[in-house]
């Protein structure tokens, strides 16, 4: 047994959770709109996701791959029609002057699952894990070492999002509503943009 799996996999799983890509852009919104807790809530729903890929990766699970990989044109429509209708709710929101109040706050447990599934609905992570253990030669080792490195990257993600949540949520109080405005507007625009992307992706129209 290779103990540095687990460090090995902290990097990796670091690493991943840093690339900017829509569900950074929603965690970040949800830390600003609801709180820090809600977007670390988010963020370890993203790390989860990110570890459930990562083995399948790192226990060899071909069967589970390719079942995944041959869904992804379902999941790819699925996950960017949402992104493209939450884009569009969030360019409409408009921004309290004050916090949201607790009654206008998703539940943690449904911020939790709901960025969770999101992010399992691109089966290309699987690949990229794949790819990366394989290239860091960190493919075909044992159970054991396949655990330690899942657990490594699930460790290295959420440390990455509690780093980011830190940051926005220090940076909340100080949005004024107009400021606010702005963030959904981007951030709406961004989700929007990931959304059809996806959509066009997985329909074929894009290569």
């Amino acid at each position: 047994m290779d103990p540095t799996f687990f460090t090995r996999g902290l990097v990796i799983g670091f690493t991943v959770a840093m690339a900017v890509g829509p569900m950074s852009v929603l965690t970040m919104r949800r830390t600003i709109a609801h709180g820090r807790l809600h977007g670390l809530v988010s963020g370890l729903g993203i790390a989860t996701a990110d570890a459930s890929y990562g083995a399948v990766a790192a226990f060899g699970l071909t069967a589970v791959t390719a079942a995944v990989v041959g869904a992804r044109t379902a999941l790819g429509i699925v996950g960017g029609g949402f992104l493209v209708w939450l884009g569009i709710r969030t360019i409409l929101s408009r921004p309290s002057a004050t916090a949201a109040v607790i009654n206008d706050r998703p539940g943690l447990l449904g911020a939790y699952l709901s960025i969770y599934g999101l992010t399992m609905t691109n089966p290309m992570t699987i690949l990229s894990f794949a790819a990366i253990f394989a290239g860091f030669g960190l493919a075909g080792g044992c159970p054991v070492e396949a655990a330690l490195l899942t657990v490594g990257v699930f460790l290295g993600s959420s440390l990455w999002w509690v780093a980011l949540t830190t940051v926005v949520g220090g940076l909340r109080a100080r949005l004024t509503p107009a400021v606010l405005a702005w963030v959904n507007r981007v951030s709406g625009a961004v989700l929007l943009g990931f959304g059809v992307l996806a959509v066009a992706v997985a329909c074929g129209l894009v290569h």
